[in-house]
C-alpha cells in the first residue's frame, strides 16, 4: 500500500473517518482529496461522503468488505481510451455496476511561487493531455501517481520552480497559487466513471434509458465473434462499446468488454444475450443501470 504526502494525509484521515462512520453514504474513490475522482463522486451524489483510497484495489476492497456501500471508478477517457487494468479489476471484484457518471476534465497549473516554473508534476495522463501547453511554456513534465496527489506533494516541497497540474480547485485545497486554469489541449476531454456496489440494483427506473455491461469470452473457432454478436444485430439491440483484451498471456484466450442499450427482461435483449451465451465460452453480466448520457 502506498502513502500520501503530509498535506493530503490529514484530509484523507478526515474524509475516511466521516465515510466509515456512515457506510451508506460512503463512496470510495482512488486518489488524493481533490482528484477528478473526488469531483466525480461529489457530482454523482451530492449527499455522498467521498472516501479517498490510494489504489483502485483499495477502493474496491472497501466496498467488498462492507466498510462503505459504493465506489466510483474511472473506466475510460475520451482522449486516452480505457483506464489500464480496469477490465481485469471489474470482473474480479465480484461487485456490480449500479450507475455511471461523466466528468468534464479540466487542468490547472499551481505552485508555491518559489521562482519561475520550470517543472510540472502530475499523473502521466494529465501531463499528456496538457503536453502542447507545457511545451509552449518550456515546462518539463514530471510523472506522479495522481493529479491532486501531485498538488499535495508540491505543497510540501521546497523545490524551486516546481508546480503541479491538477484540477483547479486543488490549488485552494492545498494552499497553492493557481497560475492558469484550462491548460488542457482539448476542450472535449471527458472521463466516464462507473459506480460499484456489492449487489445489483434491486429496482431500475422505468422512465429512464438503461445500459447493461458484460464481459464474454469467444470460442477459439473461425467466425466466433461474428456469430456471438449476430443476435444483437438481428434483435435490434444497440451495442455502444466493444473492447477486446487478453487474459493469461497466451494470446489465445480473448475476452471482450461490452455495453448495450437496454436491460435483461427486455425481449430483444434476452434473445440477444441467449444467442451470445450459446456462442461463447463464458458470459458474465457486470450490471444494469440508468444511462447518464443517452446513447440511443
Amino acid at each position: 500500500m502506498g502513502s500520501y504526502s503530509a498535506s493530503a494525509q490529514h484530509l484523507v484521515d478526515q474524509m475516511k473517518k466521516a465515510a466509515l462512520a456512515e457506510p451508506a453514504r460512503g463512496l470510495a474513490f482512488q486518489g488524493a482529496p481533490g482528484a477528478n475522482s473526488d469531483l466525480a463522486a461529489r457530482e454523482f451524489d451530492s449527499n455522498a461522503l467521498p472516501m479517498p483510497c490510494y489504489a483502485f484495489e483499495d477502493a474496491i476492497d472497501a466496498v467488498r468488505d462492507g466498510r462503505v456501500d459504493r465506489a466510483i471508478i474511472p473506466i475510460e477517457n475520451s482522449l486516452h481510451g480505457r483506464v489500464a487494468d480496469i477490465h481485469f479489476l471489474l470482473p474480479e471484484s465480484g461487485l456490480s455496476i449500479v450507475g455511471e457518471h461523466f466528468l468534464r476534465i479540466r487542468h490547472g497549473l499551481m505552485s508555491r511561487n518559489l521562482g519561475p516554473i520550470t517543472r510540472a508534476m502530475s499523473h502521466e495522463q494529465a501531463l499528456g493531455q496538457c503536453r502542447h501547453w507545457l511545451r509552449a511554456n518550456n515546462i518539463s513534465p514530471v510523472a506522479h501517481s495522481d493529479t491532486a496527489g501531485a498538488a499535495a506533494w508540491v505543497a510540501d516541497s521546497d523545490e524551486v520552480g516546481l508546480a503541479a497540474v491538477a484540477p483547479p480547485h486543488a490549488a485552494e485545497l492545498y494552499g497553492l497559487t493557481l497560475h492558469e486554469a484550462g491548460i488542457e489541449d482539448a476542450d472535449h476531454n471527458m472521463t466516464r466513471f462507473v459506480v460499484l456496489a456489492r449487489e445489483p440494483r434491486s429496482v431500475l427506473p422505468a422512465d429512464m434509458p438503461l445500459m447493461t455491461t458484460f464481459i464474454f469470452e469467444v470460442k477459439n473457432i473461425p467466425a466466433a465473434l461474428y456469430k456471438a454478436l449476430g443476435g444483437f444485430a438481428t434483435n435490434g439491440v444497440n451495442m455502444t462499446k466493444l473492447e477486446s483484451y487478453q487474459v493469461g498471456g497466451s494470446f489465445a484466450a480473448t475476452k471482450f468488454y461490452a455495453d448495450i442499450v437496454g436491460a435483461p427482461g427486455d425481449e430483444a435483449v434476452d434473445r440477444a444475450l441467449e444467442e451470445l451465451a450459446f456462442q461463447t465460452k463464458s458470459l458474465t453480466l457486470l450490471g444494469t443501470y440508468p444511462q447518464a448520457r443517452v446513447r440511443g
